[in-house]
């Protein structure tokens, strides 16, 4: 799938499993016209960017929460514990190894 059909304007009409008359021009899955005309854009980009976005704030609540003794990380079930775990050692690790423009250099020296 799909076998598409064009209106006179050159945009498609309709998908087909198999080719019917004025659709038998067949294009993949994932090509941006068949993804545009389903309803899936390049913007599905931006949800994941979102989604990675909200991921860390849940992150950061989770924190404050342990800081705060409202909960315990032994609350949380194993599988939950395990990847907290592992996502702090990756930002830990990214942190590290990334330019620390503001960071305090130890002097009162202005750059």
């Amino acid at each position: 799938m799909p076998y598409i059909r064009r209106n006179p304007t050159g945009a498609i009409d309709s998908l087909h499993r198999l080719p019917v008359a004025d659709a038998d021009e067949f294009l993949p899955d994932q090509h941006a016209e068949v993804q545009a005309f389903v309803g899936r854009s390049g913007d599905d980009e931006g949800y994941s960017k979102l989604d990675a976005d909200f991921v860390r704030v849940l992150e950061d609540v989770i924190d404050t929460l342990i800081v705060k003794n409202i909960l315990n990380i032994t609350d949380l079930p194993p599988e939950a514990q395990a990847k907290l775990f592992a996502r702090k050692g990756f930002r830990e690790r990214q942190s590290q190894s990334s330019l620390h423009l503001f960071s305090p250099s130890g002097t009162n020296d202005v750059i």
